[in-house]
């Protein structure tokens, strides 16, 4: 649907090109102005995908309601920004606190939207500038979305990231002029050639970042309950799906466990090690597969590490999709220094932890986002 809208604006159709009105005797800021306001409709919608998706919701039903006494929120009580700083950031019904991210999510938002038409809207053809910042603002709202839902729950769902690439490349092709192509096959190459190459260096980086930093020693509350489930390793803080721990039938997952319980028995003091083919408890070989859960309480484990996630691949091959491949490259190598000065801060301030919690995708989409207003100033100051 969205390509639909581009492709219907890139070509000059609407009411008011019917009409034969000029879109260009509108005052540049009018469109400014909306561009902000649909921007912050767009980021309510966006806090209820960093809401529902990753708990498996529906992002349509039910209406947007309270979490904690379900109070369905009648239109006028959700008004992008107006509303929260109305009520301070509380249920009208119950009084529950509603966590600044809401707000937070519509202001970034209407602020990208906002910067996409100052930076691609200034053109002779407003049909085409309208289209090429309404590509670029569903970009980075895919980009706030993954942020948001990385940070807490360190996934991206493939709703963001493979939907993304097929967006990315309807757009390649319905709006050549994203990548500087004068054809729309053209233009559909280029951004299948980006997500070709943001997700095979990506994955390349992911397998050799493997090699050199395989392992990562894990520190727990003392007392800490560690459970194994049939799809996921359950820390304290946060889940680890096995798929982003076993990449080969090398990896393993080792502690030392006070206490260990089975389905069928119990042990104490033993130490345990968890590959994708055996289970190793003391001097005893099990079958994964004949264990579907295991609770272990311990104050340290050991994970198999990779440098990225698998998620982290699919990623990238979406905003290459967009970007193409130089675009690509720079939301790797920036993402990179970002991620390396954001922990030597960290470091710095003695929140060393802080850093080992902090996921990849924020820091690869930050890089992205500073390519789209800066990659091809960027691109001429280094080839000029």
């Amino acid at each position: 649907m969205i390509g639909a809208v581009i492709h219907l604006l890139a070509a000059g159709w609407g009411p008011w090109a019917a009409s034969g009105l000029d879109w260009s005797l509108v005052p540049f800021p009018f469109w400014a102005a909306c561009f902000f306001v649909l921007g912050c409709v767009v980021g309510s919608f966006l806090n209820v995908c960093i809401h529902r998706m990753p708990l498996g919701m529906s992002v349509v039903s039910p209406p947007s309601h309270c979490p904690r006494c379900k109070y369905a929120i009648p239109w006028y009580l959700n008004i992008p920004l107006v509303t929260w700083l109305w009520l301070g950031g509380k249920c009208r019904n119950c009084g529950a606190r509603i966590s600044v991210r809401y707000f937070a999510v519509e202001l970034l938002t209407g602020t990208a939207f906002l910067g996409c038409w100052l930076e691609f809207g200034n053109t002779e053809h407003p049909f085409y500038a309208m289209a090429m910042a309404m590509a670029w603002a569903v970009f980075l709202s895919g980009l706030i979305v993954a942020t948001f839902i990385d940070i807490a729950h360190f996934i991206i769902p493939d709703e963001i990231t493979l939907g993304g690439l097929a967006t990315g490349l309807a757009v390649s092709f319905l709006l050549p002029g994203l990548h500087s192509a004068p054809s729309h096959v053209l233009g559909l190459l280029r951004g299948a050639l980006g997500a070709t190459v943001g997700a095979a260096v990506t994955y390349g980086i992911l397998r050799f970042g493997k090699l050199l930093f395989g392992r990562q020693k894990v520190k727990l509350p003392a007392g800490a309950k560690i459970v194994f489930s049939e799809t996921s390793l359950y820390l304290p803080d946060r889940e680890i799906p096995y798929e982003e721990l076993f990449y080969r039938k090398s990896d393993v997952i080792a502690l030392k466990a006070e206490r260990l319980e089975l389905v069928d028995r119990g042990y104490r003091d033993v130490s345990v090690r968890l590959s994708p083919v055996v289970l190793e408890i003391g001097g005893e070989k099990l079958n994964p597969d004949d264990v579907p859960c295991m609770e272990a309480v311990s104050s340290e484990i050991v994970l198999p590490r990779e440098a990225m996630g698998a998620g982290d691949v699919k990623f990238m091959a979406a905003i290459g999709s967009f970007l193409g491949w130089t675009g690509a490259f720079f939301a790797l190598m920036a993402s990179s220094l970002i991620g390396a000065t954001i922990g030597l801060l960290l470091i710095m301030l003695r929140r060393r932890e802080w850093s080992s919690r902090m996921p990849y995708g924020p820091y690869i989409a930050l890089a992205a986002a500073i390519w789209v207003f800066l990659g091809k100033r960027i691109f001429h100051a280094l080839l000029p």
